[in-house]
């Protein structure tokens, strides 16, 4: 099987082997697509552990396992990688393509756009949610780094 992410690899060979932990995403870009993979064949508890720590026990897992069923999922296309923006933070602009119910009983395809900012912690990454509780701007950052979150991890939410 092709592996959903749109590498052009096998499964096996691709985001299996960070969906089993056999191996960790060695870029926000291949976590992303690691987390589309996950999305595509309904791996809650891999989205779970790829989400910043801090925001794991916040996340609806029941929500998230519902709409990653009931999507039918059509694609992905990685429009940019914005790894420059330090050692520990990054962003991945991406369109997440689905099929989309019409009154007609046919589909449109359609697209998920989003830029997708990521932090790296003791050597792995990890995805920030956006729609999570965030720390307010003077408060310790979500990634442990012990500054504040303005001077932290927020500035790579909203570029």
């Amino acid at each position: 099987m092709w592996c959903p992410c749109g590498s052009g690899l096998n499964y096996s060979a691709c985001c299996q082997l960070l969906h089993l932990g056999q191996e960790i995403a060695q870029s926000a870009e291949q976590l992303m697509r690691s987390r589309y993979s996950a999305y595509v064949l309904q791996e809650i508890d891999y989205i779970v552990k790829t989400t910043a720590p801090s925001q794991q026990k916040l996340l609806d897992q029941q929500a998230i396992a519902t709409w990653s069923k009931q999507t039918k999922w059509d694609g992905l296309d990685v429009i940019a990688d914005h790894s420059k923006l330090g050692k520990n933070h990054a962003q991945v602009e991406f369109k997440a393509y689905y099929l989309a119910p019409t009154v007609a009983d046919s589909a449109i395809r359609d697209a998920h756009h989003e830029r997708s900012a990521f932090v790296k912690i003791a050597e792995h990454w990890y995805f920030i949610d956006p729609t999570v509780a965030l720390p307010t701007m003077k408060q310790p950052c979500l990634c442990g780094s012990q500054k504040k979150f303005k001077l932290c991890c927020y500035p790579c939410l909203t570029d």
